[in-house]
């Protein structure tokens, strides 16, 4: 099981990778929202905000979100690891219902091209 310093490891180096992003996935990456991410089995969320092309985790928070976030996320903390190792596929995971993304269906375009 990921530990919440692996967890927001991965999420710094999903915030490294979306700043090197180039073409569509760059215009993804540019959004300005409110991100949240709950780590299923470890029962904490991550908040913050996508903007400038990064992730900048402002909160790390017993339980699940507090507030609804603009794109939130949801997932088990080894799975948020393999996935930004690119260990795991994001559609496959997404569709088997390992990740949960939510968000308006614009954003969910746009962070295709990225995801």
């Amino acid at each position: 099981m990921a530990t919440i310093e692996e967890c927001r490891a991965a999420l710094g180096k999903l915030s490294d990778n979306m700043q090197g992003a180039e073409g569509d996935a760059r215009a993804a990456a540019a959004l300005d929202r409110s991100v949240s991410c709950h780590i299923t089995d470890l029962d904490v969320t991550f908040t913050g905000r996508l903007t400038g092309g990064r992730i900048e985790v402002d909160e790390t928070r017993p339980g699940p979100p507090h507030e609804r976030a603009q794109i939130r996320l949801a997932m088990a903390g080894d799975d948020l690891v393999t996935l930004v190792d690119g260990e795991l596929n994001f559609a496959t995971a997404w569709g088997s219902g390992r990740v949960r993304l939510e968000a308006n269906l614009l954003d969910l375009f746009r962070l295709r091209k990225l995801l």
